[in-house]
C-alpha cells in the first residue's frame, strides 16, 4: 500500500508539473505499476513474497491445470514481456514461477522458457516438444512466442501476466490466440491492478483501430483488396 500511495503521489507531481519530466513522468510511474501489479520484488527484492500476487496466482492455476490434463499431456503458454530471465542472478519471474512450480511436483523437464533456444532450429526443436506433450509449460515473452509459434495440437490454456507496451506486440500474440482459440482452450487475463491493466489494454485496442481505420481509408481510396494494402503499409514502415 505504501509503494502505491507513493505511485499516486508521483502522479500528483507529474499532472501539476512540479517535476521534470526526464526526473519522472507518467511513463516511468506506469511502468513501476506494471512492476508493483506483477510481483513487488521486481520494485525492491528484499520485500516479501505476496501470496496473492499476480504471479502466485498464476502459479496455482497453471498447476491445477497440468495435474488434470496429465493424461492428454496437454500444454500451456505463459506470456510476460516483463521480468524476462537474462542469467545474471537477479531475481526474474520466470525461474521464480518454474522454481515454485517443480516444488508443487512438476518435473522440471516439462517446463521451458521460450528464451532458451537461440536459433531457429533450437525452437523449432521446443515447439516440437511442446507439440508431443514432452515440454507441457512453455514461458516466453510476446516479442519471441508470437508469430511462428506452432504449438497449438496439445494447448489448453494461455495465462497474460502482463500487457504489451506496443500495439505490433498485441498484433503479434493475438496470431497465437485466433490459432490457440479454435482448439477451445482457455485464456487466463491475471490482473490484480485492474484499472492499470484495462487502461493499457484500451491504449493498445485504441492505437490498433486506429490503424485499421487507416487501412480502411487507403482501401477505398485505392480500389485495391486488403492484402496490397497491408503490403504497402508495410513497405512504408520499413521505408
Amino acid at each position: 500500500k505504501e509503494i502505491l500511495q507513493g505511485l499516486a503521489d508521483r502522479a500528483d507531481k507529474v499532472r501539476n508539473n512540479q517535476v521534470d519530466p526526464t526526473i519522472d513522468n507518467m511513463l516511468n510511474i506506469t511502468n513501476d505499476g506494471k512492476k508493483l501489479a506483477l510481483d513487488q520484488r521486481l520494485i525492491n527484492p528484499l520485500l516479501p513474497d505476496n501470496p496473492d500476487s499476480k504471479v502466485n496466482v498464476c502459479i496455482k492455476n497453471v498447476f491445477d491445470i497440468w495435474e488434470s490434463s496429465s493424461d492428454k499431456k496437454s500444454t500451456q503458454l505463459i506470456f510476460s514481456d516483463m521480468s524476462t530471465p537474462k542469467g545474471d542472478g537477479e531475481f526474474n519471474i520466470y525461474d521464480d514461477i518454474r522454481e515454485k512450480l517443480v516444488e508443487l511436483g512438476v518435473p522440471k523437464k516439462e517446463i521451458a522458457f521460450i528464451h532458451e533456444a537461440n536459433s531457429d532450429k533450437q525452437k523449432e526443436e521446443l515447439f516440437s516438444k511442446v507439440r508431443k506433450g514432452e515440454v507441457r509449460i512453455l514461458l516466453g515473452s510476446t516479442q519471441k512466442m508470437g508469430a511462428g509459434t506452432n504449438v497449438q495440437n496439445k494447448l489448453i490454456a494461455l495465462h497474460d501476466l502482463d500487457v504489451p507496451w506496443r500495439p505490433a506486440d498485441v498484433e503479434q500474440s493475438e496470431v497465437v490466440r485466433r490459432k490457440a482459440l479454435n482448439t477451445g482452450l482457455s485464456q487466463n487475463l491475471l490482473t490484480q491492478a485492474q484499472d492499470l491493466y484495462d487502461y493499457r489494454w484500451l491504449l493498445c485496442w485504441f492505437m490498433l483501430k486506429y490503424k485499421e481505420w487507416l487501412i480502411e481509408i487507403r482501401r477505398w481510396k485505392n480500389g485495391c483488396q486488403l492484402q496490397t494494402v497491408m503490403a504497402l503499409i508495410g513497405r512504408e514502415r520499413n521505408e
